[in-house]
């Protein structure tokens, strides 16, 4: 039950990913267009963003609707990365945890959103808690389910999966124990992108020299944007977008014709 967006490429204005677009994730937050869950995404809004040189990325993040907050406007404008995670808010219980509960959440080097919810949250997922050292469920930012699929995957992170067997085991997991579950993660380290489309809209666009856009909806009508198949994990870098089918963790991602230099093909046309 939210919008959110990763970007990976040339260095841009904050603003010029995140406001300035005819459908951005800005005018998403009151208008989104292809949303399946909820109207409104009101309740809190954040954006992580990494500098040169530095592997820690910043972020920005307030518990209300992200056209109230005047400050930023400004922050947009002036702060240009060429790695970036946003993210706007439809809560699934109105003010829970505030600010806390507004991705991205970070850790080290990460940014992590959650675009869904946990059916039956939070007896569906009890028997899942044992699989977490006591210390990083209580070192969760918040207490509401995305922060808990958070604790999921970075334990797996802090174990040594790469990102995407951390996604995929983390969603195959809730989704066993919550099978209504919408699962679309979206995770950075400043230099890749993995995402996960499980119950929700997840589209992407990469073209040379501009960089990959990984997000819940196009916020624009380029022709380039592709729509990522339902319970697929994606793997992005500067270079290109793999995917891969998440209920078989073996199988071998398939190249993304942009990057393998041939025309992407047409496509039909959410927490």
């Amino acid at each position: 039950m939210c919008r959110h967006l990763a970007y990976l490429g040339p260095e841009e204005p904050l603003g010029r990913l995140l406001v300035e677009p005819a459908h951005s994730l800005y005018r998403q937050s009151w208008a989104p267009r292809r949303q399946r869950y909820g109207t409104v995404n009101a309740d809190g809004f954040g954006v992580g963003w990494y500098a040169a040189d530095d592997p820690v990325p910043a972020r920005y993040r307030r518990a209300g609707p992200i056209w109230a907050d005047l400050s930023f406007a400004d922050l947009a404008r002036v702060v240009r990365s060429g790695a970036v995670l946003a993210a706007v808010r439809d809560a699934t219980l109105a003010g829970a945890d505030g600010e806390a509960a507004a991705a991205p959440f970070a850790s080290g080097h990460w940014l992590f959103s959650h675009n869904g919810m946990i059916a039956g949250w939070p007896d569906s997922a009890a028997p899942l808690v044992p699989a977490l050292p006591p210390v990083e469920l209580l070192s969760r930012e918040a207490s509401t389910d995305s922060a808990f699929v958070w604790a999921l995957v970075l334990h797996r992170l802090g174990t040594g999966a790469d990102p995407a067997r951390a996604l995929g085991e983390a969603v195959r997991e809730l989704a066993e124990a919550a099978p209504a579950s919408r699962l679309n993660l979206l995770l950075t380290d400043g230099a890749t992108i993995t995402a996960t489309a499980w119950g929700d809209s997840l589209w992407y666009r990469t073209e040379p020299g501009r960089g990959t856009v990984v997000a819940s909806e196009p916020y624009d009508d380029d022709p380039l944007w592709q729509e990522v198949p339902d319970r697929t994990v994606l793997t992005a870098s500067r270079a290109g977008v793999l995917l891969a089918p998440l209920e078989d963790p073996a199988s071998s991602p398939t190249l993304d014709s942009a990057r393998a230099g041939e025309p992407p093909s047409p496509k039909e046309p959410c927490t």
